[in-house]
């Protein structure tokens, strides 16, 4: 019936999560830009000694019995990063439940692209390596990094269709669940049985407290610094406590949006009808009433992306994308892990990209997305080879911090990111706006 719709003001209530959600990957983007310019600025500057020595800082933490030491470099990568990857967890599952993954026919263009888009450039960096010590690092050029992929995407404007934004976003989002399965898969340090059953309760908490349907943000957080520790006994990578989490947030409001509304117009009516003052219980229920119309999902996606995107990746690329080319000998801009990351990320991805997706809209098993020509696809497919944060954080857990294989792949990462991110917005650019190829019927 049309009386149980809810108002325009409740859908822009509704909507305004993933409003801000993509407003904030464009600037995200701009500010990661920039801290990476200054970590790569000020380890290539006569500081560069005081600027290593500042994320080797020990730091040690004491809960009881319960002791954890790191360096500064660790709490960013393994405990700021867990962060991260609650979002990106709270990201799949927003998209899993009413975006564009959540029905087989709109996730199958994306999970297409995405299979060749992290298929093709692991096979590139494979064939560099000739079965060297680089071979580790294979899963490197795999990753798409969102926020600058979709920052690249804004500064274009109109030029591209809002559906190819649409799509990388989706095929950005299974590249992270590409990448989460490889690093769970491939990156550990070893199971330990006994940590393994911590993590099981653990993960058995934070499922109680979706099923109760709890509002607040802090139980989370509690059950998720306990994933956290569970993980890290387990001998897995504590990040993926991050994304096991967002995955177990409440994606529906406890009260229908209609319901809420229909209940408040009737309150509404009887105290105009009636004369009677509105009390301060009732402004107070209210209140409580239209909160409860958002879910926990984007309520804590909305408060929390802002600190991911303007505080804990511009710190990882601060502590990560510090690469000092006057230690490296001239031989290492021409090594298998330098090559074998850059043409990954550059050729890889394009091809991999354009190619599985033609191959789908050509076969007849999906559409090309609307409005879009060929030749933006391919301007898409090659901005989708800016990997940085997860092929940086990749490279670390391949090679360890103090390897030298790692300076080399960092440098590819941020080479081939560049080139993927500049060669994609001149074809975004010039390419014309129009099919070249027609999409299958």
């Amino acid at each position: 019936m049309a009386a149980s719709r809810p108002p325009p003001r409740v859908l822009q209530v509704l909507v305004a999560p993933l409003q801000a959600f993509l407003r904030t990957e464009a600037k995200g983007g701009i500010l990661l830009l920039l801290a990476a310019v200054a970590a790569f600025a000020l380890a290539n500057s006569p500081w560069r000694e005081g600027w290593h020595h500042l994320w080797e800082l020990p730091l040690s933490l004491a809960v009881g019995g319960v002791a954890l030491e790191g360096s500064l470099h660790f709490v960013v990568d393994d405990v700021l990063m867990a962060i991260f990857f609650f979002v990106v967890g709270m990201e799949i599952k927003r998209e899993l439940v009413r975006g564009e993954l959540r029905t087989p026919a709109q996730a199958l263009l994306p999970a297409v692209a995405a299979v060749g888009g992290m298929a093709v450039p692991a096979l590139v960096f494979v064939a560099f390596q000739r079965g060297g010590e680089g071979l580790r690092g294979w899963a490197i050029p795999m990753a798409t990094d969102i926020a600058f992929s979709i920052g690249c995407l804004a500064l274009l404007g109109p030029r591209v269709p809002h559906s190819l934004k649409v799509f990388l976003t989706a095929l950005a989002i299974f590249d992270d669940i590409g990448g989460i399965l490889v690093i769970a898969l491939f990156y550990g340090t070893g199971i330990q049985p006994s940590g393994l059953l911590w993590t099981v309760v653990a993960t058995a908490a934070a499922f109680g407290l979706n099923r109760l349907r709890v509002q607040g943000l802090f139980p989370y957080l509690l059950v998720g610094g306990a994933l956290w520790w569970a993980f890290h006994e387990a001998g897995l990578h504590p990040t993926l406590a991050g994304v096991v989490l967002g995955l177990l947030i409440p994606a529906e409001s406890r009260h229908a949006p209609g319901d809420v509304m229909a209940d408040l117009q009737r309150r509404v009516n009887e105290r105009v009808a009636t004369g009677v003052a509105v009390s301060a219980d009732e402004v107070t229920w209210a209140g409580q009433a239209l909160a409860e119309i958002v879910s926990p999902l984007d309520r804590f996606e909305y408060a929390i992306h802002p600190l991911v995107a303007y505080a804990i990746m511009p710190l990882f690329a601060l502590a990560n994308s510090g690469v000092d080319v006057g230690g490296l000998h001239p031989r290492d801009f021409l090594s298998p892990v330098f090559l074998g990351t850059v043409a990954g990320l550059v050729l890889g991805k394009m091809v991999g990209i354009f190619s599985f997706t033609a191959a789908a809209v050509k076969a007849g098993l999906a559409r090309l997305p609307s409005g879009a020509s060929w030749g933006q696809l391919l301007g898409v497919g090659t901005v989708a080879g800016i990997g940085f944060t997860v092929a940086l954080f990749i490279a670390n857990l391949a090679f360890g911090t103090g390897h030298h294989l790692l300076d080399e792949a960092r440098l590819g990462i941020l080479v081939g990111s560049a080139l993927s991110g500049t060669l994609g917005m001149l074809l975004l650019r010039f390419l014309p706006a129009r099919a070249v190829l027609a999409p299958a019927a």
